[in-house]
């Protein structure tokens, strides 16, 4: 089977057929998929994982057990468990999170690092699972998505929140709902979330490298300055499926290089503009942010070329921080963003948010792209500047050649925020998608509300918009692309 036109050259990226990809929507869900798999492993299995952020208490069904439990017995059977945490910059709770997560994992015998090998201001935003077995390799699976191991994942199709809550604007109540996504992937593609992993595991760059802070940080948690070598690699799991599969990442260009990527890699920037510029019907996002000119810029440009083109995004109605200096830099970015498709689409280019039955505001996490139900990503990365350039992200493109998982997928997801039954038949027609979405505002068991980004006063833009670019969205590119749309 050849190489789907909707995928970036092997050159660029290599990508695998014979894959079985099985969307995990929301954490409730991912997490008890993932205790059904580990507590499922033996000793000599494998257990290989990495995290923005790790809480060891955080409970990943109601009864248990928390993440510390699960990967701590799994060591005591004898499972290979390896990690890769952010460490974090300074005072942040990240850092101190993951250091007791690693912790752990380092005295039941496992091995985990605190790894901030980044480019200033930036993150390993990257979350991905991997559960390989000894002997077993039909078993098995890895994880790409948006869900990290902490506080306010666990939640549901109800959207009634996680009872244990990370701080979120108090317009999400104290159990802020939650949306978010995984993929779950089995079959040849295992390999290549696998390599993610490896190469930063192999990264030779110490972990500590040039900070003092660093070098304390690590001391304390007893955390090494360079990993134990990892186990021999064993070879690709079987075919499972027949789902084409191509792994994307980003990771900024940054002095000391990574070894793997010495300019940088951006093949999830190149891979969204190449499906873009190839979207003929409808562009549906879910994304945390939405922020950039850069970025949408991709997409103004496929709305100017084809006039029946239709694209829908599904953003939080508030961020994270509404603070009187938090807020305005993220409203300022997401409203440049909006300004921009308006202009090259008109009414053809809608947003919305979403709330539960309560009528709260449901925080959206997830990044999800589907592209004319043929092509479609779930991943770590939002759609900034940050995310195709500055920060390592890992995301999952997948197309079915029998051309029914993306739009199984979409149209799962549009059953629920619009309060459809999934065999509606308006859920299939993309004749003219924003008409329905556009009805189903306020309609009864509808969760869709239109989403307009704050407007900034004239004053307030003049410092936000600075503070926006310099901060919250930085161009990591090398500096012959900064200021151009090429990645």
């Amino acid at each position: 089977m050849g190489v789907s036109e909707w995928f970036l050259p092997e050159s660029e990226r290599p990508w695998t057929s014979g894959n079985l990809v099985v969307p995990r929507i929301h954490g409730a869900a991912y997490f008890a998929r993932l205790v059904e798999l580990i507590e499922a492993t033996g000793a000599d299995d494998r257990v290989f994982f990495t995290d923005w952020r790790g809480d060891a208490d955080e409970r990943l069904t109601e009864d248990g057990p928390t993440v510390a439990e699960l990967l701590r017995d799994a060591a005591g059977r004898d499972v290979e468990v390896r990690a890769l945490m952010w460490r974090s910059h300074p005072g942040q709770l990240n850092g101190e999170e993951n250091g007791h997560l690693g912790r752990i994992i380092n005295e039941c015998g496992g091995e985990a690092l605190l790894d901030e090998r980044v480019k200033w201001g930036g993150s390993h935003h990257q979350k991905l699972f991997v559960v390989r077995h000894q002997g077993r390799p039909e078993d098995d699976v890895a994880f790409v998505g948006g869900i990290d191991l902490c506080y306010s994942r666990r939640d549901d199709a109800e959207h009634g929140g996680d009872p244990q809550a990370a701080p979120l604007d108090d317009r999400y109540g104290d159990a802020p709902p939650w949306h978010d996504a995984m993929a779950e992937i089995r079959g040849p593609a295992v390999a290549h979330v696998l390599d993610t992993f490896t190469e930063r595991w192999d990264d030779a760059t110490p972990l500590d490298h040039r900070n003092p802070y660093r070098a304390v940080a690590h001391r304390i948690a007893r955390m090494p300055r360079r990993p134990e070598q990892l186990p021999e690699r064993w070879d690709p799991p079987p075919e499972a499926g027949r789902h084409q599969v191509q792994v994307l990442r980003t990771y900024p260009w940054k002095r000391p290089h990574y070894p793997f990527a010495p300019d940088g890699e951006r093949s999830i920037a190149r891979a969204y503009t190449r499906a873009f510029a190839k979207a003929r019907r409808m562009i549906y996002v879910e994304d945390q942010y939405f922020w950039s000119d850069v970025v949408a810029g991709t997409l103004a440009e496929a709305l100017r070329r084809e006039p029946d083109l239709q694209v829908i995004a599904v953003v939080p109605r508030w961020s994270e921080n509404e603070s009187r200096f938090g807020g305005p830099p993220a409203h300022y970015g997401q409203r440049v963003a909006h300004d921009l498709l308006r202009d090259a689409g008109g009414e053809r280019f809608s947003m919305f948010d979403l709330e539960n039955a309560a009528g709260t505001p449901i925080y959206v996490h997830a990044k999800v792209c589907i592209v004319d139900d043929e092509w479609m990503t779930i991943g770590s990365d939002n759609l900034n500047l940050r995310s195709w350039t500055h920060d390592s992200e890992l995301t999952c493109a997948v197309v079915d050649p029998d051309g029914e998982l993306p739009r199984r997928v979409r149209t799962t997801l549009w059953a629920e925020h619009l309060g459809l039954p999934e065999d509606d038949p308006r859920l299939a027609d993309l004749g003219d998608p924003t008409a329905l979405w556009n009805e189903r505002v306020g309609a009864p068991g509808s969760r869709v509300r239109v989403h307009e980004p704050v407007r900034l006063p004239a004053r307030t833009a003049r410092w936000a918009g600075p503070v926006y670019r310099r901060f919250y969205d930085p161009d990591g590119r090398p500096k012959r692309l900064r200021g151009t749309s090429d990645f």
